[in-house]
């Protein structure tokens, strides 16, 4: 089993910045790719980022490139999201999400075996 926390998540105004990050513990592998989706309040989840296993690839949703990069730290078994730039639009819960064995960046959610509680992101106009 992996477990996935994450924290940073708050609210900011408009503009602002926050970075999310993503702790990992239990099993550990090899491989595994990470990444980032979201939530807002009537809508359906969708894909922020995602980081392949050693942090050499990665992938972003249209909305948010150029704004938000995502980076891992192996040793640390940490993930973040640094998210600037932000926008009322961004306002979500945000989750972490996990699959073992796979080395790459994947913008699917069914690809993800392992999720995180999810961090609340508020951004104010």
């Amino acid at each position: 089993q992996v477990q996935l926390v994450e924290s940073g998540g708050g609210l900011v105004q408009a503009g602002g910045s926050l970075r999310l990050s993503c702790a990992r513990s239990g099993r550990t592998f090899s491989s595994c790719a990470m990444g980032w989706f979201r939530q807002a309040p009537g809508k359906e989840r969708e894909f922020v980022a995602a980081i392949g296993w050693n942090g050499g690839s990665s992938v972003y949703a249209d909305s948010v490139k150029g704004r938000f990069t995502i980076s891992r730290d192996n040793a640390k078994n940490t993930m973040f999201l640094q998210m600037n730039s932000l926008k009322p639009e961004d306002t979500a819960v945000y989750y972490c999400v996990a699959r073992e064995t796979l080395t790459a960046p994947v913008p699917r959610d069914q690809w993800y075996n392992y999720w995180g509680q999810g961090t609340q992101v508020t951004v104010s106009s």
